[in-house]
């Protein structure tokens, strides 16, 4: 992996490097069957299943799969999906596709792992994303897989929720951690610097109106030490990954996306 002074050197080039890859990314959709509307091609997934991707020491992306409780509402009935599902799998093959165009690491293009949090194979993986956790809801088992995760060095990307949906997600993390709070990160946090050079206070919400936030969760609750999780609240990032071969969104923020999803990849690989 670069070093973070390498990366910064190669700065310029890898800025153009992610637009060409976005440009490549583009055709490839225009390619495959993803392209179609959106009911089309959310209507052949398994949501009850996890999906798994044969282990052989190459990085791959992992969406975690969990149970909705009965009191937080209805969603499937608004996206036609549960809401863990939100952006699959576009999202997640967009971004490996960058991730391999301009990093050293060769993840799985074709698929991403969607693994609950008591499964015993999420522990070969050292990077998970959660969409959606303002619906998320665990069992026993869950809340101990998850406490395991973290403890052995796991890294946790929380996406896509915003207001009122943070408190059931603190509601959730209190079950696992209980003495551990999220704090505000500031723009000097490594995560931020890990690969990109990143000013998070610059970065413009899919969720119009709402000022995205970034936090995080440190191990012993010390900021001093490894970030274990990192929170995109008033934030979707997987948004902007899903659609950023369509032209339904600005490129710039489309590529900005990128940049936060490749550092906190970097990060949790190298932290």
């Amino acid at each position: 992996m670069p070093s973070a002074s390498r990366s910064r050197s190669w700065r310029p080039a890898l800025t153009a490097g992610l637009a060409l890859a976005l440009a490549g990314a583009a055709v490839l959709a225009a390619q495959s069957p993803f392209r179609g509307e959106r009911e089309r091609r959310r209507g052949a997934v398994d949501y009850e299943t996890n999906v798994r991707v044969p282990y052989d020491g190459r990085f791959a992306f992992v969406r975690l799969r969990y149970h909705m409780g009965s009191s937080l509402g209805s969603f499937r009935g608004f996206r036609r999906e549960p809401p863990w599902a939100h952006d699959y799998p576009r999202a997640d093959l967009h971004l490996m596709k960058i991730l391999s165009e301009i990093t050293l690491l060769s993840p799985h293009l074709d698929t991403s792992a969607v693994l609950t949090l008591d499964d015993p194979e999420l522990h070969n993986y050292p990077v998970a994303y959660m969409s959606e956790p303002g619906y998320w809801t665990m069992n026993e088992q869950e809340v101990e897989g998850l406490r395991a995760y973290l403890a052995k060095g796991g890294f946790l990307i929380f996406d896509d929720f915003r207001q009122e949906h943070w408190v059931n997600f603190e509601e959730q993390m209190r079950r696992v951690l209980p003495a551990q709070r999220f704090v505000k990160l500031d723009a000097a946090h490594p995560v931020f610097h890990s690969f990109f050079e990143i000013d998070p206070a610059t970065f413009v919400s899919p969720y119009g109106g709402l000022t995205p936030i970034f936090y995080g969760l440190f191990e012993d609750g010390d900021p001093a030490k490894r970030l274990q999780a990192i929170a995109n609240y008033n934030n979707d990032l997987g948004e902007y990954w899903e659609f950023s071969d369509t032209g339904w969104v600005p490129i710039d923020l489309s590529n900005e996306a990128y940049k936060f999803g490749v550092n906190y990849i970097v990060y949790g690989m190298t932290h």
